[in-house]
């Protein structure tokens, strides 16, 4: 199969929704603990939440850590952007960025919504469906050393049953993005980036992703 790179991409121009627990091995994880309170079991459906136009940061920019934050975790993922018929028209990367916290349950703005977390990256590619994905796993690097590698096999809802799914109670628009979701490591944790370190996402046929961790912000 063979991908060209297409048009440059900048900051979204609509929504951008993401998806928890979209990676088998993460649900596998949450298994048992989902059954306690306040959780009451797996979800059923995607749950969704949306990164607010305040994050958009683009590909080479640069993020500051919180206060009393020493680390944030990187969430290495693909979006897909809708075109005109609210259907997916491109795929670009995506760097999720957000406060470590240890639940699901209605996760507090503070830790995934502060200023500069959602790195964008600045080149897109065709959307020729779901076969796309199987060429675009994600090397996670920190400081030039791959820490994760993200494999879209791994997804519990697939691309085309996702899109589905949330169109029965969601309506997709023109430069809408929808993150496919966030795999973890095997220990269930994400990787980890500090002040100092440069994050760089990157996948085969050319999308490159790159931000840098500053100190604590003002």
């Amino acid at each position: 199969m063979s991908l060209n790179r297409d048009s440059r991409y900048h900051l979204p121009e609509g929504t951008v929704y993401g998806v928890l627990l979209n990676f088998t091995r993460e649900r596998e994880l949450w298994f048992e603990r989902a059954a306690n309170a306040p959780y009451g079991g797996m979800p059923r459906a995607p749950v969704l939440y949306i990164k607010t136009a305040n994050t958009f940061n683009g590909h080479g920019g640069a993020i500051a850590l919180p206060h009393g934050v020493d680390a944030l975790e990187v969430g290495a993922t693909l979006g897909l952007i809708m075109g005109g018929d609210g259907l997916p028209e491109r795929v670009a990367l995506f760097l999720d960025w957000s406060i470590p916290h240890p639940q699901f349950y209605r996760p507090a703005v503070k830790y995934k919504n502060l200023d500069g977390f959602l790195g964008v990256g600045a080149q897109a590619l065709p959307w020729q469906g779901p076969e796309t994905l199987s060429a675009l796993g994600v090397d996670v690097l920190i400081n030039q050393e791959r820490v994760q590698h993200v494999d879209w096999s791994g997804m519990h809802l697939k691309a085309p049953d996702l899109l589905d799914t949330l169109r029965g109670f969601t309506e997709f628009r023109a430069g809408d993005v929808l993150m496919l979701g966030l795999d973890c490591l095997a220990d269930g944790t994400r990787p980890l980036a500090r002040a100092g370190d440069r994050v760089t996402l990157q996948t085969a046929h050319g999308l490159v992703l790159e931000q840098t961790v500053l100190g604590v912000s003002a």
